[in-house]
């Protein structure tokens, strides 16, 4: 999951081939503003990316599962839910 902070984002649109059709949301929905503060709070916490990387070994596997929020979201990254 990457994060990008709300206030610092320009709508330049890089980020849209990178992420699921469902993974971005117009701020102007209803169901946005969770996202929106999620965003905020782990942007001002986790590490900012300076490097592309390859995919994790189980990439391919996982790109159809589904609710994998609900099932891997975690605010300390490599220590799980």
């Amino acid at each position: 999951m990457l994060v990008i902070h709300p206030d610092e984002c320009i709508d330049c649109g890089v980020c849209e081939p990178e992420c699921p059709p469902e993974a971005i949301l117009p701020d102007s929905e209803p169901e946005a503003e969770k996202w929106l503060e999620l965003n905020r709070e782990m942007s001002e916490i986790w590490p900012n990316i300076v490097q592309q990387a390859d995919a994790m070994p189980d990439a391919e596997k996982m790109r159809d599962e589904t609710g994998k929020f609900d099932k891997f979201f975690s605010r300390e990254p490599g220590k799980g839910a």
